[in-house]
């Protein structure tokens, strides 16, 4: 039999505890042996929980404990969560994760600390939730060379972007349905400023192209801009307006990274995820486009994950799963800013001066539209012309467009 500890009995803890105990049968038949979960690491008593006899709130119980050999951290964050899972790696244990900041940050230092201690860092419900992306990229797509990855990673921003496009709802009141419905935290600062997504495209492309991206080095843009106007414009266009997270080879050995809102066609792969589901499109010189879609969060879909995890880590204790990237490099993330696109552009402007500034641009119109008010797109150009031409307007909004 092998024992596990659980760090963090909240949504996603809680969640893994659950599928354990209910798919206890085909997990041992899975794993090839009988999985119990021994400690759940939690802040309070949980008396209330069926599982109430296994919460402890001492970390070194499980360090120092040999029978448990994997460790399901889903605490969160890069405090606690870095600091315990470092231990349990030096102390001799594998750890599976679904803590995207900690993986983003720190993924290389505990992969190489998991490598030369002979043990497993797995971490699939890191980026998209309940989708398996991570087995995919790193087994099934290795013969392709990955050029680009990009998808809607964040649920709560597509759910917000879904209630403006589909029912007229006002960013404002779209985020407090997303809040009342537990989709949206109280502060909604990491989804909506596209953080989340942010540090999901970052091991995205860590494992796509080889190397570390690091999140502060990948030029981010939140939904918080987005209004009925822009939306109503994009409808104009035969477009919708999705927030992606966008990681390419940008010539030689550079990438690029980002995250925007962005235009994207009524015909593409993305544009019919909708709601708090996620969509992830790679692109390889072999398969073409592979597209991954489902639940890209919540407790149930993100536990599944983990426990496939758990059932892997089980599995592979005398041949370890490595997944490792490059150090960051100097250089190696190039500035998004300076790759040329079309963009949608929306302002208060005279005719002559979008003329004389932008050249031949494509108008677009919406009802009720105010009589100084211009909604246009560019040819292709990057983002530092674009704001070149734009200095003397004044900007309502503009966004890139995804063909």
């Amino acid at each position: 039999m092998i024992k596990i500890a659980v760090l963090g009995f909240g949504t996603v803890g809680s969640g893994v505890v659950e599928v354990m105990a209910e798919n206890k049968v085909s997990i041992a038949h899975n794993a090839a042996e009988e999985i119990e979960v021994k400690y759940i690491l939690a802040r309070g008593d949980h008396a209330e929980s069926p599982f109430a006899g296994l919460v402890i709130h001492d970390f070194s119980v499980i360090e120092s404990d040999p029978e448990i050999r994997i460790v399901v951290e889903v605490i969160g964050g890069c405090g606690a969560a870095y600091e315990y899972t470092k231990r349990a790696l030096l102390a001799g244990k594998s750890v599976v994760t679904a803590n995207k900041e900690l993986v983003a940050r720190h993924g290389q230092e505990l992969i190489a600390i998991a490598k030369e201690k002979n043990l497993n860092y797995l971490f699939e419900a890191s980026v998209g939730g309940g989708i398996p992306i991570i087995r995919p990229i790193t087994q099934c797509l290795t013969a392709n060379e990955i050029d680009e990855v990009y998808g809607i990673l964040n649920g709560t921003t597509n759910y917000i972007l879904t209630q403006m496009i589909q029912c007229g709802t006002s960013f404002d009141t779209a985020l407090r349905q997303a809040q009342e419905l537990g989709y949206a935290e109280l502060d909604p600062t990491a989804d909506v400023d596209g953080i989340d997504a942010c540090r999901k495209t970052c091991i995205l492309a860590d494992l796509c192209f080889g190397r570390h991206v690091p999140p502060d080095e990948v030029k981010t843009q939140g939904i918080r801009g987005v209004d009925l106007a822009d939306v109503a414009y994009a409808r104009a266009l035969g477009y919708k307006i999705k927030l992606l997270g966008r990681a390419l080879r940008s010539g030689g050995d550079k990438i690029t990274a980002y995250v925007a809102p962005h235009l994207i066609k009524n015909s593409s792969l993305l544009s019919n995820v909708d709601g708090v589901m996620n969509g992830i499109v790679v692109h390889g010189n072999a398969i073409g486009e592979a597209m991954f879609y489902g639940a890209g969060a919540g407790k149930r879909p993100t536990a599944s994950a983990v426990v496939a995890d758990v059932i892997d880590a089980a599995k592979h204790f005398k041949a370890r799963k490595y997944l490792s990237w490059e150090p960051a490099a100097p250089g190696y993330v190039t500035d998004a800013d300076e790759m040329p696109m079309r963009w949608y552009v929306r302002v208060k402007a005279s005719l002559t001066a979008i003329g004389t500034k932008l050249g031949n641009v494509r108008f677009v119109t919406r009802r009720g539209a105010p009589p100084d008010e211009y909604a246009f797109v560019t040819d292709p150009m990057t983002h530092s012309s674009l704001h070149e031409s734009l200095e003397d307007m004044e900007v309502l909004s503009h966004y890139r467009i995804l063909d």
